[in-house]
């Protein structure tokens, strides 16, 4: 009697790289204590800019014994501004999700509190006027490396502007 070769099952269609990374990548973010640090350095770009600066991002809780499971993000929101986050929880979660590459977190709870206010980046200086830096380039005369010399002259052109009183 002869054998049928055997056909191994194979889904129809790719599936996502996240189906087998998210389990062991789970599984030592739990052990690990995940850390939120790439989720609050990049709040405000995740969450936009009307509730960037009235949330901020707390912890990410995992499901003890159930690690490949998504977390839990605990998030603090400025009283009124918690139902404006409620409605943006469901794309809060997709981009968190899409920033790691796997679904790892699967809800978000608010908690009602003051947000600390975060600095914000200092403001863009403009360049500074090319009639100045022609005049300091003349001061301090050629340089063999023509683009140090450059350099060198918008610094002092920027130097001369702080020292006459510019004002942002």
């Amino acid at each position: 009697m002869t054998e049928t070769p055997r056909r191994s099952f194979r889904p129809k269609g790719a599936r996502p790289l996240a189906d087998f990374v998210a389990p062991t990548i789970a599984d030592v973010c739990g052990k690990a204590g995940f850390s939120v640090v790439e989720v609050v350095t990049h709040w405000d770009e995740i969450v936009g800019p009307d509730l960037g600066p009235r949330s901020l991002p707390l912890k990410l809780q995992w499901a003890r014994g159930h690690e490949t499971e998504p977390a839990t993000l605990v998030v603090r929101v400025e009283g009124a501004y918690a139902i404006e986050m409620q409605y943006a929880a469901a794309t809060v979660m997709e981009r968190i999700n899409t920033y790691f590459g796997w679904r790892c977190v699967g809800r978000i709870t608010l908690r009602q509190g003051p947000v600390p206010p975060r600095h914000s980046r200092p403001p863009v200086m403009p360049p500074p006027e090319p009639d100045t830096v022609r005049a300091v380039e003349r001061e301090i005369g050629p340089f063999e490396n023509e683009a140090l010399g450059a350099s060198l002259a918008k610094l002092g052109a920027l130097v001369r502007r702080e020292r006459q009183g510019f004002k942002r």
